[in-house]
């Protein structure tokens, strides 16, 4: 199949872009990379009446270091991370997930913003930026807000983005030279979406040690457990892959053997 007819839109700003998509909120589609909107349009799951195509907006390809932080603009390419041609505030992980997402034609094109934006369960940065406690910057019509990484990826395939507003970018802590982790990831075949994903940081200087159980039915879970699944314990792990919404058995031990795996790494 192929598109149903849409108008195009290529603003120069993030303002001009939030002016035409609050011009009939809903019926306007933003688009980056297009590597996850392309493909709806192409089978006419996405049928807007405008694509707002963000790839000229100044700011978005944007990498800045803040200090304790760094920024990431919404349109850098996940190959733009993967061949460390920005500045890797992760000490190894972002690139590390980079390299791992679909195939490089995808990675050439494809954007952090667009996929957190799309907010698939399945996708890698939904819950690399949970693990890495990310800070989302947001634009709309009422003007910049930030949202904290709990709170914007609210169930599978939505977040706390309005019809009418842009993902700028996210601020993400700069973790120290001692930070090591741990990310683990099953697919059927490579390329494909994650059925499971484990993911842990232990950042002693920072005293932050954190863990995401991710490709479940919605939003990353944050492991509340931390310290029985660090030391092992199966009741700890088993209590949190459940608690992450994983009951159904194959479901269940795949969640299971990544978050192990994925705490076996970054304890080695």
């Amino acid at each position: 199949m192929k598109a149903a007819a849409f108008q195009y839109e290529r603003p120069g700003t993030s303002a001009e872009a939030c002016a035409l998509l609050t011009v009939g909120a809903g019926l306007s589609k933003p688009m980056a990379g297009g590597q996850s909107l392309g493909p709806m349009l192409n089978l006419r799951l996405a049928q807007p009446a405008a694509v707002i195509d963000l790839t000229a907006l100044a700011g978005l390809g944007e990498v800045r270091d803040e200090g304790d932080t760094m920024y990431f603009g919404a349109n850098v390419t996940h190959a733009a991370i993967e061949d460390s041609r920005v500045s890797d505030p992760s000490r190894g992980l972002m690139p590390f997930v980079a390299a791992n997402i679909a195939y490089r034609a995808v990675r050439n094109r494809g954007t952090l913003g667009g996929s957190l934006a799309h907010a698939d369960p399945a996708a890698d940065w939904v819950s690399t930026m949970r693990l890495l406690d990310a800070v989302y910057v947001i634009e709309g019509p009422r003007g910049r807000r930030e949202v904290a990484s709990g709170d914007f990826m609210q169930a599978a395939f939505t977040t706390v983005l309005d019809a009418d507003d842009l993902l700028l970018g996210v601020r993400i802590a700069k973790c120290s030279a001692s930070a090591k982790f741990g990310y683990v990831k099953f697919c059927r075949k490579v390329g494909e979406f994650a059925e499971a994903i484990g993911a842990v940081l232990l950042d002693p200087a920072r005293c932050v040690r954190r863990a995401v159980i991710g490709a479940t039915a919605g939003a990353p879970h944050l492991v509340q457990d931390i310290a029985g699944v660090l030391r092992g314990s199966q009741a700890s792990i088993d209590a949190e892959v459940r608690a992450a919404g994983c009951d159904e058995p194959y479901e269940f031990q795949i969640h299971s053997v990544a978050l192990k795996r994925a705490v076996a790494q970054a304890l080695a």
